[in-house]
Parts: structure tokens; C-alpha cells; sequence
């Protein structure tokens, strides 16, 4: 059995639908779905058994044993709100609640492989995964960075696989449920759609209007790493999953008006509540990903951008 946390969510189903296109249907999911749409995500997928998040919590807590054999924990569950300023919620669901699972693992010799965020940068301009680099300007960020740090503290007593793996700004199907917290490439299909018109930010950070930068990756290659440590369960450490490569909002919006032949962008005030909470810019250091021996070329933003829009417009089925 693998066990998928969050898995009816953006990452988490996607990466379900991942499992199961490698022959994997013993998936037990867990995730919370009082907003109830998201079991769209959940749809087309082959699971044994879902659990709501607080049933896995209280199994965790009294130690129980699954039935038969767990071949990994993929915690990707998580409030990915970066604009959620409730410390105590977000410290309660990122990190005291990582903390459980991952001892749960540690106690049971399972492997761990877990979301952490390319926000614990802040607004550093160096990204290899090293102290001195990482900064949170966020809340959302400092829950995923402690417990980064928990993890390089207990990791040299580990006796199983405990892998980190910070995402960058992941884009694709299943992520229309996130709202606001959906990609750029969704909401500049939204905004065109509905005025034919793409807002990007002013300037900001040194960047002119709409050049700030962000490394983009496409949702399918963040679901071939997380599948890479499940087959090379000796590999642990914390990761960057980013393409290597930035790129501005000016090159994704013109890429969205590429796709439909027509549309403009026009350029709003920056928001005085993100300046001092804002990366302007990030790139992913994939250094240390690649030094493990994955070799996989990640998907250009050109294609990526296409094959989502096609998604998202009824070309090629569910979105």
C-alpha cells in the first residue's frame, strides 16, 4: 500500500493518477474535503480506501499497524496559502502535524517523502538548499523551512528514507479547486477568457512591469520526481524541484495570448499587503537532484503552457 496525504488535492491527485498510470491501486488517500469539489481530482483515479485527515491523525498517535506492507508515505497535504497569516493554524496543520507522520515513519521504518516549498528562500537570490540561503518572508514559508530544519536535525539518526522535496511554482490539471492560490497560467487563461485582457504586476524588486521572474515546472515533472525516490527508497535530503530556469510573467501571459491569437496585458499597482512578502524572483539550484542520478529533462515552459491551456479548454479531457 502507498499512502497519499492530501491526495485529493492539486500535487497529491496528480500524483495518485501518476501512481496508477506505474500500476499502483493500492493507494489509501487522506485528505479533508469539506470543500467537497475537490473529489473531482479524485474521479478518475484507482484507490483502495480514503481517510479524512483526522482518522490517519488519531491512528498515528495510538501507533497503529496498517494491514500488510506500506511502501511509502507521500505527505503532500498542507494549507498552501501563502497569503494565511493564522501562525497558530498554519504552525498546527505544515508542521506539528508533518512532525507526527514523520516520526510515525521513523518509529516504523517507512519511507517518508514529503512537500516542502521553494518559499523558504524568501527573497535570497541563491538557491541551493543550504541555511544560509533560506529566509521565509511568509508564514506559509516558515512552516515548511522549520521543518526542513527538524529534518536535517533528527536525519542522521534515520534508519529509512526521509526526502524533502521543495517545489518551485507548480502549474497543470487539477488545481482549479485552489482559487486564489492556483497558478498564474490558470488565472491568465481565466482573464483572457473573460476580458481578453492578462494583469500583471507593475514593477517590483528591481524587475520592470511583468519581468519579475519565477521558475515554472510543470505539475507531471514534480510527479516524476516524487516517483524516482519511491524506486531509489536509498536516497534522502531535502531537494529543489524546480526546471533550473526562470522565466518572467511577461513570457508565460504572452505565451497564453500565443495560444489564443489574441489578447492584451495590462499592468496594475504592485499590492502594498505582498512588498514586503513577495519573491520577485527564483530559480531552482537543481544541483543536488541531479546528483542523485535523476536525469529526467523537465518539461519546457512553452510546452508545458500548450498542453495545459489545450486541458483547460476541452482539447484533451478532464483539466
Amino acid at each position: 500500500m502507498i499512502i497519499v496525504t492530501g491526495g485529493a488535492g492539486f500535487i497529491g491527485s496528480n500524483l495518485v493518477r501518476g501512481l496508477n498510470r506505474a500500476g499502483h491501486d493500492d493507494i489509501l488517500v487522506v485528505d479533508d474535503l469539506t470543500d467537497g469539489v475537490k473529489f473531482r481530482n479524485l474521479a478518475d483515479c484507482r484507490i483502495s480506501d480514503y481517510w479524512d485527515i483526522e482518522q490517519l491523525q488519531l491512528f498515528v498517535e495510538h501507533n497503529q499497524s496498517f494491514p500488510g506492507e506500506v511502501a511509502a508515505l507521500f505527505h503532500q497535504g498542507a494549507c498552501t496559502d501563502t497569503t494565511e497569516w493564522d501562525g497558530r493554524y498554519m504552525m498546527q496543520n505544515n508542521y506539528n502535524y508533518s512532525k507526527l507522520l514523520l516520526h510515525y515513519c521513523l518509529k516504523n521504518r517507512l519511507p517518508f517523502i514529503y512537500a516542502s516549498s521553494g518559499s523558504v528562500y524568501g527573497t535570497r537570490q541563491k538557491f541551493r538548499e543550504v541555511p544560509e540561503n533560506e529566509a521565509p518572508v511568509n508564514v506559509y514559508g516558515y512552516s515548511k523551512y522549520l521543518l526542513d530544519l527538524y529534518v536535517r536535525r533528527i536525519s542522521g539518526k534515520a534508519q529509512s528514507q526521509v526526502a524533502g522535496l521543495r517545489y518551485f511554482n507548480v502549474y497543470g490539471p487539477r488545481e482549479q479547486h485552489k482559487a486564489n492560490m492556483a497558478s498564474v497560467v490558470y488565472h491568465f487563461n481565466e482573464q483572457i477568457r473573460s476580458s481578453g485582457c492578462i494583469k500583471l504586476f507593475r514593477g517590483s524588486g528591481g524587475f520592470a512591469d511583468g519581468e519579475q521572474r519565477r521558475d515554472f515546472i510543470h505539475v507531471d515533472d514534480v510527479v516524476g520526481v516524487n516517483l524516482w525516490f519511491l524506486e531509489h527508497r536509498s536516497t534522502s535530503g531535502i531537494f529543489n524541484v524546480g526546471t533550473g530556469q526562470s522565466r518572467s510573467f511577461n513570457d508565460v501571459a504572452n505565451l497564453v495570448i500565443q495560444w489564443y491569437g489574441k489578447g492584451q496585458i495590462q499592468y496594475i499597482d504592485f499590492p502594498e499587503s505582498l512588498k514586503d512578502s513577495y519573491q520577485s524572483f527564483t530559480e531552482a539550484d537543481i544541483r543536488a537532484l541531479r546528483e542523485t542520478g535523476y536525469r529526467q529533462d523537465f518539461i519546457s515552459l512553452e510546452s508545458g503552457v500548450k498542453q495545459y491551456l489545450d486541458r483547460l479548454n476541452g482539447k484533451h479531457g478532464f483539466d
